[in-house]
């Protein structure tokens, strides 16, 4: 990757000629939008999107145990994922706060690929190494520099990844592999996985190979994808209610806090966030004393569906049980903003005490309170 000042991904000349509006993203200079969010948006949502994630990172662990080792070190068991499948994890401090998550890939026996998220690469990385064994019988490579990742995501995008890179190069959801002989001639991964909730790929290339991919699957004729930027990819994720790493939840140990909320609130565990995958509680791992101790009562991240017409939901926001000065205070907002798939209607992600309510009633400004449907994410 190039730098100057910012640091810029293989694809960043790709983005101006595509007329993208560049923004600084943690110290990363990429795109926020093309054309405008709710467009690209929908178009994911309906064709197909395509998305220079080259910011996360990606981690490389190899040793004949490394599947349990992970697996003592995250909250999901890797024992029971063969060569060939992803999945997806949450990493815990030895208080049970999550530090990061992550999708994996089993790349083989005895190799695991990891993409952690690019604010917590570093972080990640050293703590990591801190629990590695002893023994030196696993290995971390730290291969973020050298990698471009292009995520291609739609319904789509399974005919888009055929006509581009070939019927053998054309994974499952949640399946991953190699990339095989192609047209193109490149080399590298490619996995079923991407955070829209659609249909969709990832694909992994060194950094040389990625304007090459870039084109090919803008300029394909039977291509129906366009370029979509940061602010899109968050409306998707935040319709299908994924958890953003800084916002959702936001690890203590980084003496810092996302937005003014009450202190510590930000910090979580896995069954905080109400995530239903991630978790298998038949192993032992860091921090799991803490999770099951979380069992019983506590906070859970909830979504909420705006049912009255005011300002969207935002970070920060107060949701209470009543619309008036006497209501009780439930927690705040952790995401939200307008979803383009419902017509602008505004959505949030929310840490609430327990209720028996339906509905809850949002903080949008100092004077207007929305009322909004409690509900389990999707949204869409």
């Amino acid at each position: 990757m190039a730098q100057s000042g910012l640091i810029r991904t293989a694809l960043y000349d790709n983005h101006l000629n595509a007329g993208a509006k560049m923004v600084d993203f943690h110290g990363f200079e990429l795109p926020i939008w093309y054309s405008s969010i709710q467009e690209e948006h929908l178009a994911t949502r309906k064709l197909a999107g395509i998305f220079d994630v080259s910011h996360m990172g990606l981690f490389c662990f190899r040793g004949d145990e490394v599947r349990s080792w992970l697996s003592s070190v995250s909250t999901q068991e890797f024992n029971k994922f063969r060569p060939g499948s992803c999945g997806y994890t949450h990493f815990l401090d030895v208080n049970g706060y999550i530090i990061d998550d992550m999708i994996f890939a089993i790349s083989s026996e005895d190799e695991v690929l990891g993409v952690p998220n690019s604010t917590m690469r570093e972080r990640m990385l050293e703590w990591l190494e801190e629990n590695l064994p002893e023994d030196g019988s696993i290995a971390i490579e730290d291969r973020s520099d050298a990698v471009s990742i292009i995520a291609l995501q739609g319904p789509e995008s399974p005919s888009i990844v055929r006509g581009v890179m070939g019927e053998l190069n054309t994974p499952g959801r949640f399946a991953c592999q190699r990339i095989m002989e192609n047209v193109l001639g490149v080399k590298g991964w490619i996995q079923g996985t991407g955070y829209t909730g659609e249909r969709g790929v990832e694909i992994f290339v060194e950094d040389e190979y990625a304007p090459l991919v870039w084109d090919a699957i803008l300029s394909d004729s039977e291509s129906r994808a366009v370029p979509v930027g940061l602010g899109a990819r968050n409306t998707l994720r935040l319709e299908k209610g994924y958890l953003l790493s800084g916002q959702d939840f936001l690890w203590p140990g980084l003496g810092r806090k996302s937005y003014d909320l009450p202190e510590g609130f930000l910090a979580r565990n896995t069954v905080e966030t109400s995530v239903p995958y991630g978790l298998d509680l038949s192993h032992e791992f860091i921090g799991k004393e803490f999770v099951d101790a979380s069992l019983e009562g506590g906070q859970r991240l909830r979504g909420l569906l705006c049912l009255d017409r005011g300002p969207s939901p935002r970070a920060g926001h107060e949701v209470f049980d009543g619309p008036g000065e006497e209501a009780g205070l439930l927690g705040h907002v952790t995401s939200g903003g307008p979803s383009p798939s419902l017509g602008m209607v505004g959505i949030a992600l929310a840490y609430l005490d327990e209720t028996k309510e339906t509905e809850a009633w949002i903080q949008c400004s100092p004077k207007r309170r929305v009322r909004a449907l409690l509900k389990s994410p999707p949204f869409v």
